[in-house]
């Protein structure tokens, strides 16, 4: 059974043996038509002839065809045209007729050949298109992505004939080319001068290059059939470097090894092309692959910490409510140091409570309660919470004229802890003797709660940075307040009830933090 790699090199032609049974049979036609040549007429020595000359060509292509129709020429006047026995013509019809015969003969030794070179490339595009489609389903089946790309350079290997084959990737993490696969494993690669830097520039160019045995580095025109590699390379080259790319976006080095020289043929040309961009194709999947392991890795983590912040936060509230309450006795005592403990107490307390909550709420299961409340009521029992906090600053409410009744459909109490935290945030960091101004208004589907204040705004840089726990601007001092969770649990509590918690920039300076939830018609309150 013949393998991929013999049926891509190209095939012998017909042999010795096989011109000798086509003239043989040419003068066993002569012989036998001979002895009757008084009772044959022209056309039927032509017809003979042009038999003979046609499987010919069909079996060994056209030179077999045409030195038949030559000889079938010389023997059709030398035998049966009179005079017999000479190659000389006295009538002109006989001259009509060799010639007619002759030209029939060597348009049909073309035709044959090139009826035979389209089947014989039929053959072997469906030969390739059949290689291809099993190699496709075996890389698409391997478990692991570096296996496919195994699978692919050891078919390229033994189907071209190569000494090895090797795929390199890039490792965006490193920023540089790594091996991913090498066929033979067992095999060393060859020493090359400055190869990594050879691999960087086909890298970074996506051009292919070729290496010779001399350690001269040549860089390859393109192909004007769109092949991977030119129509010729050099007798002495023994390398070629060929880029990978998926859509435009490079991901990687193939690399090619014949110690006595790459010569390949079209059939092969395109073959590698094909296997190339197999290749590119594995090396994709290995990216996506490590980017999903690492985004799995990364939630797994946050899982884990998001545990352990909730069983740590949940054993710190015994020892703080013990502390609280030594704290008290201390302050009957008389105890001066009494207020100071308790004050701190109560920090640690709140920020125990940010740390349960952000953890409920980065479950993916938090316990919300989503009915109808309104706005108005909202903000009246914002304003009564921070009241204490303002130091003398005012707080501006605005409430959307157009609609005397706003109303949505969102968790009274988590709700109302993530608007608290925008406006404190805001009166944090807005400069003293500024207001701070809170907004309600209904946006189509929405009912919208907007925090304004003229502080320093925040950086196109960080502003999705200023989402995370534990965030802090830049150049903010670390003993402002809280513990840079304020801003993470109003956006959760939004994302989980279905809405968001958007930054922008205020014209004149400051910021905007808009909290958005759905928003519910009065009627439809009426009717539940």
């Amino acid at each position: 059974m013949s393998t991929l790699s013999d049926r891509l090199r190209p095939r012998a032609g017909g042999g010795a043996l096989g011109w000798t049974l086509w003239l043989a049979l040419l003068a066993v036609v002569t012989a036998v038509m001979l002895p009757f040549r008084d009772a044959l007429n022209e056309a039927h020595v032509a017809l003979a002839y042009l038999l003979v000359v046609q499987g010919g060509s069909a079996q060994r292509g056209r030179a077999l065809g045409l030195t038949l129709a030559t000889l079938a020429f010389l023997c059709f006047d030398a035998f049966f045209l009179p005079p017999y026995g000479t190659l000389a013509v006295t009538k002109r019809l006989d001259w009509v007729v060799l010639a007619a015969f002759l030209v029939t003969s060597i348009v049909a030794a073309q035709l044959f050949e090139r009826a035979r070179r389209e089947t014989t490339s039929a053959h072997q595009r469906a030969d390739e298109m059949d290689r291809l489609s099993t190699l496709g389903a075996e890389t698409l089946n391997a478990g692991r992505a570096e296996e496919a790309l195994g699978a692919v350079a050891e078919v390229i290997r033994t189907a071209l004939g190569l000494d090895a084959c090797a795929i390199y990737l890039y490792d965006e993490e490193q920023m540089t080319l790594r091996l991913a696969r090498r066929v033979p494993e067992s095999g060393t690669a060859r020493a090359r001068s400055g190869i990594d830097e050879i691999l960087s520039r086909v890298f970074r160019t996506g051009r292919p290059v070729a290496i010779r045995s001399a350690g001269i580095v040549d860089d390859l025109p393109a192909s004007p059939a769109g092949d991977v590699l030119p129509d010729s390379l050099p007798p002495d080259v023994t390398d070629v470097m060929l880029p990978l790319s998926v859509r435009g976006r490079a991901v990687g080095v193939l690399t090619a090894t014949r110690a006595g020289g790459l010569s390949l043929q079209p059939e092969q040309r395109r073959f590698l092309g094909a296997l190339a961009y197999y290749a590119s194709l594995g090396a994709e999947r290995v990216r996506l692959v490590a980017r999903a392991e690492h985004a799995d890795a990364l939630r797994e983590a946050a899982r884990l910490k998001d545990r352990v912040l909730a069983s740590v936060s949940h054993d710190l509230r015994t020892p703080l409510t013990t502390i609280k309450a030594m704290a008290h006795d201390l302050a009957a005592a008389g105890d001066d140091r009494a207020l100071a403990i308790e004050d701190e107490a109560d920090r640690l307390g709140a920020f125990v409570a940010d740390l349960l909550d952000l953890s409920r709420l980065g479950s993916g299961s938090p316990s919300l309660d989503l009915e109808p409340n309104e706005a108005e009521d909202l903000i009246g029992a914002v304003l009564r919470r921070v009241s204490g906090t303002t130091n003398g600053r005012e707080i501006r409410v605005s409430l959307d004229a157009s609609e005397p009744l706003l109303f949505g459909r969102f968790d009274f109490a988590a709700t109302l802890r993530a608007v608290v935290n925008l406006v404190e945030n805001a009166l944090k960091y807005a400069p003293a003797g500024m207001p701070v101004e809170l907004t309600a208004k209904r946006d189509g589907q929405w009912l919208e709660f907007s925090v304004a204040d003229r502080g320093g705004g925040v950086p196109d840089a960080e502003r999705d940075r200023i989402f995370e726990p534990f965030y802090r601007p830049p150049g903010r001092a670390p003993d402002v307040g809280g513990a840079g969770l304020g801003l993470s649990i109003a956006r959760a509590v939004a994302d989980a009830q279905g809405g968001s918690l958007r930054y922008e920039s205020r014209a004149g300076g400051g910021s905007i933090f808009a909290l958005r939830v759905p928003a519910i018609d009065v009627e439809d309150v009426a009717g539940q």
